[in-house]
């Protein structure tokens, strides 16, 4: 039988999250990024985070706007500035957020391995340079890698297409992104989707996340065309 909750609204989906907390959130840029559940965070109050993601927020919205509130202590990520991340930009120009930089392919496959129950693996990126410094290092095979370390999160924030009630995922096109392997790494996974059908409406060939790795599902629907969102 399911245990996963079909919550009200993204406020009771996020609910729980507390200070100090390790935080997924999916995303390529605005692609795939679970702004409702973001939001709710927001408005919950909870600080002194750490959040992984692909970027550090795009204009004032979304994770941007987290950011902003002064809840974030800490973003681990692979592409912190950009045109449009003058939230970030400015919070680390006067010391007020932490930043750990890491390589795309490295912060997928380290969230993936902690997944996957991996306790460290080697990898080549990274290798001569700053993002190697005090890490250990091994020749293999005449190629040198680093040591990575799994990440793991209280709790992941993505956002998927369809649900059904049994917490099965499929996403559209590129938002799926990091969704999957971030579903994989946290104690409790929050989804964001369009819509929940029954369980069995989506055929198992699809299912790109099983519901095994779901916890809590919220629907917010696409608003109509021609109504901003």
């Amino acid at each position: 039988m399911s245990k996963v909750v079909i919550a009200v609204d993204a406020d009771a989906a996020v609910a729980g999250i507390s200070d100090g907390a390790t935080v997924l959130i999916g995303g390529f840029g605005a692609a795939g990024q679970p702004v409702e559940l973001i939001d709710a965070l927001r408005r919950s109050g909870a600080g002194d985070l750490t959040v992984v993601s692909n970027n550090a927020g795009n204009g004032d919205e979304g994770l941007a706007a987290l950011l902003a509130a002064g809840q974030v202590r800490k973003i681990i990520c692979s592409y912190p500035r950009q045109a449009d991340s003058w939230v970030f930009d400015g919070l680390y120009r006067a010391g007020k957020i932490e930043l750990e930089l890491v390589p795309q392919g490295n912060l997928a496959e380290r969230m993936r391995a902690a997944g996957a129950g991996i306790g460290a693996f080697f990898c080549p990126t990274g290798v001569g340079t700053v993002l190697a410094e005090g890490k250990e290092t091994r020749s293999i095979d005449g190629r040198d890698y680093v040591l990575e370390y799994p990440i793991r999160g209280d709790a992941a924030l993505i956002k998927a297409f369809r649900a059904d009630t049994a917490g099965n995922l499929v996403y559209r096109k590129t938002a799926r992104n990091f969704g999957p392997v971030m579903a994989t790494a946290a104690s409790v996974t929050i989804a964001e989707v369009t819509e929940v059908v029954p369980a069995g409406a989506i055929d198992p060939e699809c299912v790109v996340t099983p519901g095994i790795f779901v916890d809590r599902v919220v629907a917010v629907p696409e608003p109509a065309a021609g109504v901003a969102s």
